[in-house]
């Protein structure tokens, strides 16, 4: 009972971050000239993005697929595809739920062996999703570097006084002990765990799942397609950039005779910007990808507008155009084919 009361009560918090951080990004938008940027924008270039996006989740259900064919050789790419897809929609609702569903999937679709037992377990696919995603986070940090190596002198002051400056404001002595006491008492647990496995049949238990995930963490090193896994790791960073360089061509596709001179005046300004600048709306756009809450809403419309506000001098009220089209024309791209792959595993099941 106190599992589930925290559970809501750690979903609602969520749910009203991004709620407010969704009202500070809105409540100074003008919604006349809004509507207006969103209907002058080239739409043609907003497909591509998505494009661009679904090309993302097909190299991400490749990459992943190299580190679980060491656990399972039969698992094939459609199913990771679909994984993948449902994954994202659950995030939409669920921030992080869904890292736990696409397991259960790959798990589900996995063949037994001998003893009747699934190849893919469960804790070993939950290990090769944490290596995923912390070889995302290593990427963003790696991108994030080098492009501030070259660009310091014009984006720096973004990121040391809106990211960096908040978060190292945002941090007291209090916090810090309490994530070392926690990092303490999960090394302690594990410890235990490992220790008095034998004694207690639940502590085994708990032996065994921490040591499938380590096995699945570890699948990397039994991994074949190394150089392949890390083409693909740029390969979908490439995606990401033309998802950012799309929306930013959609609207510096706008004629700016079609709409209002504030708004004719911030597009005269975007059709200023290139790839660089595209790059540099896509490290801000994944930094939202840290916050806790559902699909990133709020928090990427935030950090976006403030990116362009900050750096261009664009009033937030237009620098949300590019954020929404960003941010919605995804969360369409997720919903359609996450839709889309519960679809045919629905069918799938039925026919079974």
């Amino acid at each position: 009972m106190n599992s589930k009361v925290g559970n809501i009560l750690k979903y609602g918090v969520s749910i009203a971050l991004a709620a407010a951080l969704l009202y500070f990004s809105f409540r100074g938008v003008s919604w006349g000239d809004f509507l207006e940027g969103l209907k002058a924008c080239r739409w043609e270039f907003v497909i591509l993005s998505m494009l661009f996006g679904l090309l993302a989740f097909w190299l991400r259900a490749l990459r992943w697929r190299e580190l679980l064919l060491p656990i399972d050789r039969t698992t094939s790419h459609l199913t990771c595809f679909n994984a993948i897809n449902i994954s994202y929609l659950v995030n939409l609702a669920l921030p992080r739920v869904g890292e736990f569903v696409r397991c259960g999937y790959i798990t589900a679709h996995s063949h037994k062996d001998k003893e009747d037992r699934r190849l893919a377990s469960y804790d070993k696919v939950l290990g090769t999703a944490a290596l995923e995603r912390s070889v995302d986070m290593l990427a963003m940090v790696a991108v994030l570097a080098v492009f501030l190596l070259f660009t310091w002198k014009r984006f720096g002051g973004f990121f040391s006084e809106k990211i960096f400056g908040a978060a190292s404001g945002s941090v007291s002595a209090g916090k810090v002990i309490t994530l070392i006491a926690a990092v303490l008492a999960v090394i302690v647990a594990i410890s235990c765990a490992i220790l008095f496995a034998d004694k207690w049949k639940p502590l085994a238990k708990v032996r065994d799942f921490c040591k499938g995930i380590w096995a699945g963490f570890l699948s990397c090193l039994k991994m074949k397609g190394t150089w392949k896994f890390l083409l693909l790791t740029l390969g979908i960073w490439g995606c990401y950039w033309m998802m950012s360089a799309t929306i930013l061509w959609s609207l510096q596709g706008i004629s700016p005779d079609s709409v209002s001179p504030e708004l004719a005046s911030a597009v005269g300004t975007l059709r200023t910007l290139n790839m660089t600048d595209a790059m540099f709306l896509m490290i801000a756009g994944s930094l939202s990808s840290i916050v806790p809450v559902p699909g990133g809403f709020g928090a990427f419309h935030f950090i976006v507008s403030s990116a362009i506000s900050y750096v261009y001098g664009i009033p937030m009220q237009f620098g949300m155009i590019f954020a929404t089209l960003s941010h919605e024309s995804q969360a369409v791209n997720q919903i359609l084919w996450g839709g889309i792959s519960l679809a045919s595993e629905s069918l799938r099941t039925t026919n079974n």
